[in-house]
């Protein structure tokens, strides 16, 4: 029922909602289970697997059993915020999804701050106070909408809080994020946050837990009926809220935490059972002026009713109540902690797991600590928060506090279970995993928390055991007689579900894989390209003219480019700008070839390979100071190489002063190939002397071309023709590019071309003629490989594996007919092996494809011992027939290397 005063909800702003298709009233500053308990709904969807009758039972994340589906697959009506035409469909444990597409944006953000409070409960609050006044960057975070934490469920201190949260809103250094949820704590102080929109990456340099503690059920026969909640809840749904769950109650506690709950709701409450033999008497004198029963050393042995909870049954006795308001000790929220790889230890004075050793810098405070008096909460808030400040360089006066009585009182006395039948005593609400799991459990032989939770499944659900996991630890410690529980399960990240559409933010339907164009991609896509994806970046792959095929059209490019000229959209490449003094002697260690002697003004092809000497990228290098060089990678691999780069410079070599940056959009590249190049860099760039004699191979210029663009000109060639590549700034790609065409000469090729180009002169592709198996050996590339420097998988060729001479080695293939196109990926047999499975191969096709300068078609193959092969004949078996193909060199074109001068 709805109290006639009191709560923080907003009387003046009625809102309408749904539950199964019936409408409610509630207020804005409701929760969907508040305004559910208002209405009198406190009944659930039944349980998961006996279909027992649930009901609401907390008030935060810690709620097993009022999930409910609305957008979202499921939520807990607990933690979602009412609003005006909400429609909630209750749920029997399994959300369920929708086809209705998610249009709501979600944004990611970095932020850095000094000191990271987690937790707007008192604690944190005074924490946050005392870091934000010395001037330190302090984040404040709070799961709830609302800062006060415990505060606003006992409805203490509510001026100090109100002041409090208006003078962190004003400090400049100093943010506050409610409805925010940190939930991964990560190395190095790096904690996950997550609101209903955003998620934040953190890193923080101290950070205070202030997160708390959750109450703990008791287990007893019929303990899972609707009608009996946490104490604490209760609490908060009447003070928060102004809602009460029933009339007529009965607290039933192990601790002196309940007794609050007893108090501000004493016209409903008739009776406390105490587990303890001796309450402490100041409270148990003013429960029995406030004209409630104290009823010491005895529990609850049973919950009495059928959908409903009726009465209780204590002892012998029977006594009537709608509401039953638990209490079986507190467990400080350690998950946080425990993430951060800190250690917990048992503390029989709290009977609870409590932080022991941290491995970061952090500090635990307020109940997160097992500190539960207010006072003792806002005093160590206060010195940590000062503390992580001065750590960090700032400096200040600890705030004042409001002064609060100490409270004093007895241990708790945990009771696990009762006597009584154990398949009705629930330790897993949202499981319905019972007494009689466990020890089904135990009986075979578990005896690891661990274990046994798997063998139940108790603290798997949604919740992940905030209210199961210690209450099975209990229950596992008493039926192995052992004298204290032995262990927490292991906490992982999240603390609470996090959707994927939040972790995905924007990266989802165009742009989950982003498509990267060059500067030149209009003018492909006007002049007819065809593209092929890259990576992530759209390629022309041919250029087909009207009534052309494909195989017509690479033709026609591979013709221009053996006997003219074309050029092409070379910007995709990847490019690493690599700078400081020691950038010579990192690449050195790097690729096989020697690079810390390189001359300025000069280029280099290099070949990486992993630490297992397995080819991994290439490229051409070229030194552009003493300290500053710029690597080309693959397309494809261009985040990879540098990730490469910083792994290994950061973890193995992190004396070497070498910086990277990866500048792959900041060029335009564009290569002109083919016999009549030099005519077309006469025109482009006629300052530029191309001769040979002027321009030798494998070396740059940096000039400027006829319209005054500065230009970085290269002689390399990946097809064997004379060839240059033109880089420019990538905003005058298009520019330069125009004035390229514009002379009339090239004709424009695609990655297709190129393919068949460096295919006809033995030159690989990574990733399409390499597999990960594959040695520099292996591909006849003995001459890249230094034998007088150390580098990155050097040590690896001393294997006996890498020398086998029957590894797979890059040879050529020519069909026996001309005109048979070999399928790349076909595997490859020896003439004589018989077909019948399994069958034996020797290696398979790699890059095949149709040539104009053979006039034929031609492949490359990885094949087991294939040089020993050269001029025998293998098979391709494609199903319906069998390509007989030679196998010979892998350089079918120019092996002299004549035409790469022109």
């Amino acid at each position: 029922m709805r109290l006639p005063e009191g709560g923080r909800i907003d009387r003046a702003k009625p809102l309408r909602f749904t539950v199964d298709d019936v409408e409610y009233l509630g207020y804005a500053g409701d929760t969907l289970a508040s305004a559910m308990i208002a209405n009198g709904l406190l009944e659930v969807a039944p349980s998961t697997y006996r279909g027992r009758p649930r009901g609401i039972f907390a008030a935060g994340v810690d709620e097993p059993n009022a999930l409910v589906q609305l957008d979202d697959p499921m939520l807990l009506a607990t933690t979602v915020e009412l609003v005006d035409g909400l429609a909630a469909t209750t749920l029997r444990g399994r959300g369920r999804l929708t086809d209705t597409p998610d249009n709501t944006r979600y944004d990611k953000r970095n932020a850095h701050c000094d000191v990271l409070v987690i937790g707007g409960g008192p604690a944190g609050l005074a924490a946050a106070l005392a870091a934000g006044r010395t001037g330190a960057r302090t984040i404040l975070v709070d799961e709830q909408r609302e800062l006060g934490g415990s505060l606003l469920t006992e409805n203490r201190l509510m001026g100090w809080l109100a002041d409090t949260a208006r003078e962190l809103g004003a400090l400049p250094e100093t943010r506050v994020l409610t409805g925010t949820t940190a939930f991964g704590y990560y190395d190095q102080n790096f904690v996950a946050l997550a609101s209903k929109t955003r998620l934040w990456h953190v890193r923080a340099k101290r950070v205070v837990l202030a997160t708390g503690a959750h109450e703990r059920p008791l287990v007893f026969v019929d303990n899972d009926l609707p009608g009996i909640m946490l104490a604490s809840a209760v609490r908060q749904y009447a003070n928060r809220y102004a809602v009460l769950p029933g009339r007529d109650i009965v607290v039933a506690t192990t601790n002196d935490g309940a007794y609050g709950t007893a108090f501000d709701l004493a016209g409903q409450v008739s009776t406390i059972v105490d587990s303890r033999a001796e309450p402490p008497a100041a409270l148990a004198a003013r429960a029995r002026h406030l004209g409630i029963e104290v009823i010491a050393g005895s529990v609850v042995r049973q919950a009495l009713g059928q959908r409903r909870i009726e009465g209780v049954l204590v002892g012998d006795r029977e006594i009537a109540c709608d509401l039953l308001a638990v209490s079986g000790g507190w467990n400080p929220a350690v998950h946080l902690f425990s993430q951060s790889q800190g250690r917990t230890r048992y503390d029989e004075r709290v009977a609870a797991f409590v932080p022991d050793t941290s491995v970061q810098a952090q500090h635990i405070v307020g109940a997160a600590n097992a500190v539960y008096d207010l006072a003792g909460c806002l005093e160590g808030g206060a010195e940590a928060g000062l503390e992580a400040a001065t750590l960090t360089g700032f400096a200040g006066d600890r705030p004042g506090i409001p002064h609060t009585a100490r409270e004093s009182g007895k241990d708790p006395q945990p009771v696990w279970f009762v006597d009584g039948p154990e398949d009705r005593q629930f330790v897993d609400l949202q499981r319905d995993a019972t007494v009689a799991d466990v020890r089904r459990a135990t009986g075979a032989g578990m005896r690891s928390v661990e274990h046994v939770k798997r063998y139940t499944t108790i603290g798997t659900a949604h919740d992940q055991g905030k209210t199961s996991g210690f209450a099975a630890i209990g229950v596992i410690a008493r039926l192995l007689g052992a004298e204290t529980p032995q262990g927490t399960t292991t906490y992982r990240p999240p603390y609470t579900p996090v959707s994927f559409a939040l972790l995905a933010g924007r990266d989802r339907g165009e742009l989950h894989d982003p498509v990267r164009t060059t500067p030149m991609h209009d003018w492909h896509v006007r002049n007819g390209a065809r593209f092929e994806n890259v990576g992530q970046w759209k390629r022309p792959w041919y250029y087909p003219q009207p009534g052309e095929d494909m195989k017509t059209a690479v033709l026609r490019e591979c013709r221009a480019a053996r006997t003219s000229v074309a050029v092409m959209d070379a910007s995709t490449l990847g490019k690493i700008d690599i700078q400081g003094q020691d950038a010579g002697e990192f690449l050195n260690r790097m690729y096989t070839n020697a690079f810390a002697k390189l001359k300025v003004g000069h280029c280099r092809y290099g070949l990486l390979c992993k630490a297992d000497g397995m080819v991994f990228d290439d490229g051409v290098v070229m030194r552009i100071a003493e300290d500053r060089f710029l690597a080309t990678t693959t397309t494809g691999n261009a985040a990879t190489v540098l990730d490469w780069f910083e792994e290994w410079s950061q973890t193995e070599w992190p004396e070497l002063k070498v910086w990277f940056t990866s500048v792959t959009e900041q060029w335009a590249t564009i290569a002109v190939v083919g016999p009549q190049a030099r005519t077309v860099l006469a025109m482009v760039a006629p300052d530029v002397d191309c001769s040979a004699a002027a321009f030798d191979f494998m070396t740059f210029k940096d000039v400027k071309l006829a319209d005054g663009t500065p230009a970085r000109i290269a002689r390399v060639s990946f097809s064997g023709e004379l060839a240059f590549e033109i880089n420019v700034d990538g905003r005058h790609g298009a520019r330069v590019w125009d004035a390229v065409m514009a002379t009339g000469l090239p004709t424009p090729y695609g990655t297709e071309t190129m393919h068949v180009l460096r295919a006809e002169k033995g030159y690989v592709i990574v990733g399409q003629d390499t597999d990960g198996t594959v040695t520099p050996q292996d591909l006849g590339m003995e001459w890249i490989v230094s034998p007088r420097k150390d580098f990155v998988g050097k040590r690896s060729y001393r294997r006996v594996d890498t020398a086998r001479p029957d590894r797979k080695h890059l040879v050529g293939l020519l069909p026996a007919d001309p005109d048979d196109l070999l399928p790349e990926g076909a595997q490859l047999i020896a003439p004589d092996t018989p077909l019948t499975p399994p069958v034996p191969m020797l290696g398979h096709v790699t890059s095949s494809y149709h040539s104009a300068a053979l006039e034929r078609t031609f492949a490359l193959a990885l094949l087991k011992g294939g040089r020993q092969l050269i001029g025998q004949t293998v098979l391709a078996p494609l199903g319906d027939r069998t390509i007989a193909a030679t196998v010979t060199e892998p350089i079918f074109y120019d092996p002299e290397g004549t035409r790469r001068d022109g």
